[in-house]
Protein backbone atom coordinates (compact mmCIF):
# COMPACT_ATOMS: atom_id res chain seq x y z
CA UNK A 1 0.00 0.00 0.00
CA UNK A 2 1.11 3.33 -0.65
CA UNK A 3 2.46 5.22 2.10
CA UNK A 4 0.18 8.66 2.64
CA UNK A 5 1.96 11.68 4.28
CA UNK A 6 0.94 12.04 7.80
CA UNK A 7 -0.10 15.72 6.45
CA UNK A 8 -2.04 14.47 4.14
CA UNK A 9 -4.04 12.55 7.24
CA UNK A 10 -6.80 14.48 9.11
CA UNK A 11 -5.67 13.70 12.84
CA UNK A 12 -6.92 12.17 15.42
CA UNK A 13 -7.29 15.42 17.15
CA UNK A 14 -11.07 17.01 17.56
CA UNK A 15 -12.32 20.60 18.80
CA UNK A 16 -12.36 21.27 22.36
CA UNK A 17 -14.88 23.30 23.92
CA UNK A 18 -11.62 25.68 24.11
CA UNK A 19 -11.28 26.09 20.81
CA UNK A 20 -14.94 25.93 19.51
CA UNK A 21 -15.43 29.31 21.47
CA UNK A 22 -12.06 31.06 19.59
CA UNK A 23 -14.33 30.64 16.74
CA UNK A 24 -16.26 33.09 14.86
CA UNK A 25 -18.77 32.59 12.22
CA UNK A 26 -16.34 34.61 9.77
CA UNK A 27 -13.40 32.14 10.76
CA UNK A 28 -15.56 28.97 10.17
CA UNK A 29 -17.06 30.22 6.34
CA UNK A 30 -13.29 30.84 5.71
CA UNK A 31 -12.50 27.18 7.07
CA UNK A 32 -15.38 25.83 5.13
CA UNK A 33 -13.98 27.62 2.07
CA UNK A 34 -10.65 25.89 2.08
CA UNK A 35 -11.88 22.42 3.08
CA UNK A 36 -13.79 23.10 -0.32
CA UNK A 37 -11.17 23.82 -1.94
CA UNK A 38 -8.96 20.84 -1.09
CA UNK A 39 -11.78 18.77 -2.25
CA UNK A 40 -12.08 20.09 -5.70
CA UNK A 41 -8.11 19.89 -6.13
CA UNK A 42 -8.95 16.71 -5.41
CA UNK A 43 -6.80 16.28 -1.99
CA UNK A 44 -8.06 13.35 -0.38
CA UNK A 45 -9.51 13.46 3.14
CA UNK A 46 -7.87 10.94 4.61
CA UNK A 47 -9.07 10.57 8.15
CA UNK A 48 -7.60 9.09 11.13
CA UNK A 49 -11.10 7.75 12.22
CA UNK A 50 -10.24 5.58 14.85
CA UNK A 51 -8.69 8.12 17.12
CA UNK A 52 -11.15 10.87 16.49
CA UNK A 53 -13.78 8.29 17.59
CA UNK A 54 -11.86 7.67 21.17
CA UNK A 55 -10.93 11.57 21.41
CA UNK A 56 -14.80 12.80 20.41
CA UNK A 57 -16.60 9.80 22.99
CA UNK A 58 -17.20 12.15 25.62
CA UNK A 59 -18.03 15.31 24.21
CA UNK A 60 -18.15 17.20 20.69
CA UNK A 61 -17.75 20.88 19.68
CA UNK A 62 -18.24 21.26 15.81
CA UNK A 63 -17.99 24.52 14.36
CA UNK A 64 -20.79 24.38 12.03
CA UNK A 65 -23.83 22.26 11.21
CA UNK A 66 -25.23 22.06 7.66
CA UNK A 67 -28.52 21.75 6.36
CA UNK A 68 -28.08 19.37 3.45
CA UNK A 69 -30.30 17.25 1.31
CA UNK A 70 -30.84 13.76 1.67
CA UNK A 71 -29.07 12.87 -1.88
CA UNK A 72 -26.38 10.52 -1.75
CA UNK A 73 -24.05 12.50 -3.86
CA UNK A 74 -23.66 15.18 -1.85
CA UNK A 75 -20.88 13.62 0.91
CA UNK A 76 -20.98 16.73 3.20
CA UNK A 77 -17.46 15.97 5.28
CA UNK A 78 -15.97 15.28 2.20
CA UNK A 79 -16.85 18.46 0.30
CA UNK A 80 -15.41 20.74 3.49
CA UNK A 81 -12.61 18.20 3.97
CA UNK A 82 -13.78 17.73 7.55
CA UNK A 83 -13.84 14.52 10.07
CA UNK A 84 -15.60 13.36 12.89
CA UNK A 85 -16.59 16.10 15.43
CA UNK A 86 -16.28 19.08 13.26
CA UNK A 87 -19.80 19.10 11.24
CA UNK A 88 -23.09 18.62 12.42
CA UNK A 89 -25.33 17.57 9.47
CA UNK A 90 -28.77 17.38 9.33
CA UNK A 91 -29.96 15.93 6.49
CA UNK A 92 -33.77 16.13 4.56
CA UNK A 93 -34.86 15.80 1.02
CA UNK A 94 -34.89 19.05 -0.35
CA UNK A 95 -32.92 20.92 2.32
CA UNK A 96 -36.29 21.80 3.55
CA UNK A 97 -37.10 23.67 7.45
CA UNK A 98 -39.86 21.89 9.61
CA UNK A 99 -40.13 21.97 13.34
CA UNK A 100 -37.50 19.10 14.14
CA UNK A 101 -35.01 20.37 11.64
CA UNK A 102 -35.60 23.73 13.73
CA UNK A 103 -35.26 22.00 17.14
CA UNK A 104 -31.93 20.68 15.81
CA UNK A 105 -30.58 23.68 14.55
CA UNK A 106 -31.15 24.97 17.82
CA UNK A 107 -29.40 22.16 19.78
CA UNK A 108 -26.24 22.55 17.26
CA UNK A 109 -25.94 26.19 18.51
CA UNK A 110 -27.75 26.84 21.44
CA UNK A 111 -26.79 24.25 23.22
CA UNK A 112 -23.44 22.61 21.34
CA UNK A 113 -22.18 25.87 20.25
CA UNK A 114 -21.88 25.48 16.91
CA UNK A 115 -20.81 29.17 15.03
CA UNK A 116 -22.43 28.98 11.71
CA UNK A 117 -25.63 27.69 10.05
CA UNK A 118 -24.99 26.44 6.02
CA UNK A 119 -28.24 25.73 4.24
CA UNK A 120 -26.73 23.67 1.50
CA UNK A 121 -28.17 22.91 -1.81
CA UNK A 122 -27.29 21.44 -4.91
CA UNK A 123 -28.19 20.85 -9.01
CA UNK A 124 -29.98 18.13 -9.97
CA UNK A 125 -31.85 17.48 -6.94
CA UNK A 126 -34.25 15.18 -7.38
CA UNK A 127 -36.83 17.17 -4.26
CA UNK A 128 -36.95 20.25 -6.80
CA UNK A 129 -37.11 17.93 -9.80
CA UNK A 130 -40.09 16.15 -8.24
CA UNK A 131 -41.72 19.69 -7.05
CA UNK A 132 -41.56 21.52 -10.71
CA UNK A 133 -43.13 18.48 -12.22
CA UNK A 134 -46.08 18.43 -9.43
CA UNK A 135 -45.40 15.06 -8.17
CA UNK A 136 -47.86 13.67 -5.33
CA UNK A 137 -47.58 10.51 -4.23
CA UNK A 138 -47.98 9.29 0.00
CA UNK A 139 -45.94 11.66 2.48
CA UNK A 140 -43.63 13.10 -0.91
CA UNK A 141 -46.36 15.33 -1.55
CA UNK A 142 -46.49 16.86 2.30
CA UNK A 143 -42.47 17.48 1.58
CA UNK A 144 -43.00 18.93 -1.70
CA UNK A 145 -45.54 21.58 -0.82
CA UNK A 146 -42.53 23.27 1.78
CA UNK A 147 -40.79 23.74 -2.14
CA UNK A 148 -43.38 24.80 -3.93
CA UNK A 149 -42.70 28.56 -3.20
CA UNK A 150 -39.28 28.56 -4.42
CA UNK A 151 -40.77 27.48 -7.78
CA UNK A 152 -43.37 30.60 -7.70
CA UNK A 153 -40.84 32.79 -6.67
CA UNK A 154 -38.50 31.27 -9.32
CA UNK A 155 -41.05 31.62 -11.78
CA UNK A 156 -41.64 35.69 -11.12
CA UNK A 157 -38.93 36.80 -13.38
CA UNK A 158 -37.30 33.61 -14.99
CA UNK A 159 -37.47 34.14 -19.11
CA UNK A 160 -37.62 30.51 -20.99
CA UNK A 161 -38.86 27.24 -20.57
CA UNK A 162 -40.10 26.70 -16.52
CA UNK A 163 -39.53 22.98 -16.77
CA UNK A 164 -37.67 20.41 -15.27
CA UNK A 165 -35.93 20.34 -18.20
CA UNK A 166 -34.41 23.20 -18.34
CA UNK A 167 -30.82 22.98 -16.26
CA UNK A 168 -31.06 26.88 -15.65
CA UNK A 169 -34.81 27.12 -14.05
CA UNK A 170 -33.81 23.90 -12.04
CA UNK A 171 -31.13 25.66 -10.69
CA UNK A 172 -32.81 29.24 -10.20
CA UNK A 173 -35.33 27.28 -7.99
CA UNK A 174 -32.38 25.23 -5.78
CA UNK A 175 -31.23 29.18 -4.83
CA UNK A 176 -34.91 30.60 -4.03
CA UNK A 177 -35.42 27.11 -2.10
CA UNK A 178 -32.38 28.06 -0.49
CA UNK A 179 -33.24 31.29 0.05
CA UNK A 180 -36.47 30.69 1.60
CA UNK A 181 -34.85 28.16 3.98
CA UNK A 182 -32.83 30.93 5.71
CA UNK A 183 -36.00 33.37 5.89
CA UNK A 184 -37.78 30.40 7.09
CA UNK A 185 -35.06 29.52 9.78
CA UNK A 186 -34.76 33.70 11.00
CA UNK A 187 -38.50 33.56 10.94
CA UNK A 188 -39.54 30.44 12.80
CA UNK A 189 -36.76 30.55 15.32
CA UNK A 190 -36.56 33.42 17.82
CA UNK A 191 -33.34 31.40 19.41
CA UNK A 192 -31.31 31.74 16.19
CA UNK A 193 -32.18 35.03 15.10
CA UNK A 194 -31.22 36.36 18.38
CA UNK A 195 -27.73 34.61 18.06
CA UNK A 196 -27.56 36.20 14.26
CA UNK A 197 -27.91 39.57 15.68
CA UNK A 198 -25.71 39.27 18.35
CA UNK A 199 -23.26 38.17 16.14
CA UNK A 200 -22.79 34.58 17.81
CA UNK A 201 -23.76 33.17 14.53
CA UNK A 202 -24.27 33.44 10.59
CA UNK A 203 -26.78 31.68 8.82
CA UNK A 204 -25.71 31.49 4.87
CA UNK A 205 -26.35 29.68 1.89
CA UNK A 206 -24.14 27.52 -0.32
CA UNK A 207 -24.94 25.77 -3.90
CA UNK A 208 -23.01 22.66 -4.51
CA UNK A 209 -21.85 22.13 -7.93
CA UNK A 210 -22.36 18.24 -8.91
CA UNK A 211 -19.80 18.37 -11.69
CA UNK A 212 -17.09 20.44 -10.68
CA UNK A 213 -17.50 19.43 -5.91
CA UNK A 214 -17.57 23.68 -5.66
CA UNK A 215 -19.86 25.33 -3.55
CA UNK A 216 -20.73 28.59 -4.24
CA UNK A 217 -22.21 30.43 -0.90
CA UNK A 218 -24.50 33.14 -0.47
CA UNK A 219 -25.36 35.30 1.88
CA UNK A 220 -28.40 36.28 0.47
CA UNK A 221 -31.94 36.03 2.88
CA UNK A 222 -34.92 36.98 1.20
CA UNK A 223 -36.26 40.06 2.89
CA UNK A 224 -39.56 38.67 4.31
CA UNK A 225 -42.22 41.29 3.07
CA UNK A 226 -45.42 40.49 5.29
Amino acid sequence: MEHIPKKDILSGHVLTAEEQAKLTPHLVLDILKKGNQDFVRDHLTVRNNSGRIRNASLGQYPMAVVLSCLDSRVPVEDIFHCGIGDLFVARVAGNIVNDDILGSLEIACKVSGAKLILVLGHEYCSAIKSTIDNLEMGNITQLLNKIRPAVALAKQDFEGEQTSKNELFMDKVCLCNVQLSIREILDKSSILKEMKEKGDIDIIGGIYDMKKGAVKFTQTALENKD
